[in-house]
């Protein structure tokens, strides 16, 4: 398991708290609610300060899934509880009051969260599933170029002597795949 360097911690920090708070404000805007750039900035620190300790390493959807719904909880809070234009906002027939989210909102929220923690633990793992490739890759080009095991055209390295080279073929392979030779009739 690979450890995460702060740089790259506060950018998978920032990536999951823009996700977050736009999934946060577009839920609320289009739930009625109005979202001001202070709170959505307020929002989005918040956001980062809790998901920061998480990203030392590759989380899986049995913790991204909490996790972003405890956010997407606070950040509904949050909203709710901002100096807005208009407190009560009618919009088809659905009522925001504030602080308790009507069953829709809560269904909505449910199948949001759910879906967005999916989308983001297959990015996670198809991040660091890159990040291990890279890994292995830049290893090998360090001992290629280090001269620890030399070249390939010079065997090892301080050798003046070529490399032998190994036959094409597999030493294991069957090599007779057609069917049997007819017999010989005298």
């Amino acid at each position: 398991m690979m450890a995460a360097g702060l740089t790259f911690r506060l950018a998978r920090a920032a990536a999951f708290a823009v996700v977050c708070l736009v999934l946060g404000v577009v839920a609320h805007v289009a739930g009625g609610g109005t979202v001001s750039g202070r709170a959505a900035v307020f929002g989005l620190v918040v956001a980062s300060l809790v998901v920061l300790p998480a990203t030392g390493r590759e989380r899986g959807m049995s913790v991204i899934l909490p996790l972003l719904a405890g956010v997407q909880v606070a950040l509904h809070l949050l909203f709710s509880t901002a100096p807005v234009l208009e407190p009560l906002v009618e919009v088809g027939g659905h009522v925001h009051t504030g602080l308790v989210p009507g069953v829709g909102m809560l269904v909505t929220h449910g199948w949001a969260v759910g879906l967005t923690a999916l989308w983001l633990s297959r990015g996670e793992a198809a991040l660091w599933a890159v990040l291990r490739r890279l890994a292995v890759r830049l290893r090998l080009l360090v001992i290629f170029v280090s001269g620890r095991y030399g070249s390939p055209r010079t065997g090892h390295a301080g050798s003046s002597a070529p490399a032998i080279l190994r036959p094409a073929l597999l030493r294991h392979a069957v090599s007779g795949r057609a069917p049997p030779p007819a017999p010989v009739s005298a």
